[in-house]
């Protein structure tokens, strides 16, 4: 974005003939810099300050013209006033402008050459005899049928579970596994309907066709459920110690093995979230989510958190990165997605927080080089590796 455009962007938002998409670009401009001035002036790290705005701004701009907006997102109140608006954005987009020149021009550390591709649409299914499909390499169309329900893959990266209309009632206990690997992701729309998008280094295990009276399936690391509304028919979902139970509804959960906590977020509807407790303290806990809320769950304590930013909990879902969190949280969305390892030379602050967005499409050495850009982290790739250096 240049100094012109960013100029006619802040005209159309002061008269009022900005897009939604271009109102809250804007309007995140102010809220960060609202943010950045709230701060001691002492304590304000200017480089990292430059380098987040302009992140923020950067991606920002390139999602006004992809088609990653939620369904039912947050509305931003309406805040600023015309004449603070007006002053405030000229002056913060002025710097911003500023500093995206100067990255664009600066020396870059030389990733290129080791560079790395982005994950993919990758999985493998498993049937219930054992035999695997990889869904990458497979045709597109009917891949198997049982229980006469036909298994049929698309070309837009989805397997499709359809149940025939003649089809027995009687039902069986034959399981499939479908699992996206690491640099893997992938869609699934079970037999009632539901879709569920699975993230990388995720495997979800669901039966061929769901019983009467429950739908449960069992999920490994991260996925987000659109689940088919029956009210006969509550669906469950097993994950690291805890149940999620809904009859219809969306939500994400997070269960990764190497992730403290389970993080369950709604986005409509209910759903009912129960822990086992340790086995000091036999039994369940239990608690029931509004949209907008996030359960975190551990073997100590569970708990509901209120403020949770959707569109952090959904932008892997919806192809980005959005994070405003430490390096080792960063470095661990990364090493999934990109299947890398990630070796540190001297432990990263947890308390320095990185903030930004960048699509999942592009290769590792764009991430890498505006992370290096701020000057408190530094990279080198050594095949698969990631050597993270201060």
């Amino acid at each position: 974005m240049n100094k012109e455009q960013a100029t006619e962007l802040i005209r159309k938002y002061t008269e009022g003939s900005a897009s939604k998409e271009e109102m809250r670009l804007v309007e995140n401009w102010f809220v960060q810099q609202s943010e950045i001035q709230q701060q001691d002036p002492e304590d304000i790290d200017y480089l990292n300050v430059k380098h987040q705005m302009w992140l923020n701004i950067d991606q920002q701009t390139e999602r006004t013209l992809t088609e990653h907006s939620l369904d039912s997102r947050p509305k931003r109140n309406s805040f600023i006033s015309y004449s603070i608006a007006a002053a405030a954005v000229l002056a913060i987009a002025v710097t911003a402008i500023l500093f995206y020149g100067n990255y664009k021009n600066a020396a870059r550390p030389q990733f290129v050459k080791n560079d790395i591709n982005p994950g993919q649409n990758k999985a493998v299914l498993t049937l219930s005899d054992g035999r695997k499909i990889s869904l990458t390499d497979a045709v597109n169309g009917q891949l198997a049928q049982q229980e006469g329900v036909t298994i049929s893959k698309t070309a837009k990266g989805q397997l499709i579970y359809q149940t025939a209309a003649n089809a027995s009632g009687n039902r069986t206990s034959e399981y499939n596994t479908i699992e996206a690997p690491r640099g893997g992701q992938w869609q699934v729309i079970l037999p009632d309907g539901s879709k569920v998008f699975l993230n990388a280094s995720s495997s979800l295990k669901y039966p061929v066709s769901f019983a009467a009276k429950e739908r449960k399936v069992e999920l490994k690391g991260e996925a987000y459920f659109e689940v088919f509304h029956n009210k006969k028919s509550p669906f469950r979902v097993i994950a690291k110690g805890q149940t999620v139970e809904v009859l219809g509804t969306h939500f994400n959960i997070m269960s990764y093995a190497d992730e403290k906590t389970v993080k369950t977020t709604l986005l409509s509807g209910s759903v009912k979230v129960s822990n086992e407790t340790s086995s000091s303290k036999p039994g369940t806990e239990s608690l029931i989510l509004k949209p907008g809320e996030q359960a975190q769950v551990s073997p100590q304590k569970m708990k509901v958190i209120t403020d949770v930013d959707l569109e952090d909990v959904l932008a892997w879902k919806n192809g980005y990165f959005k994070f405003n969190e430490n390096l080792q949280s960063i470095m661990a969305k990364v090493s999934r997605w990109y299947d890398v390892e990630v070796i540190y030379e001297t432990p990263p602050d947890p308390d320095f927080k990185f903030r930004g967005e960048i699509s999942r499409d592009k290769n590792i050495s764009e991430l890498l080089n505006m992370l290096d850009y701020t000057g408190n982290v530094h990279f080198k790739i050594e095949g698969r590796r990631i050597i993270v250096k201060k």
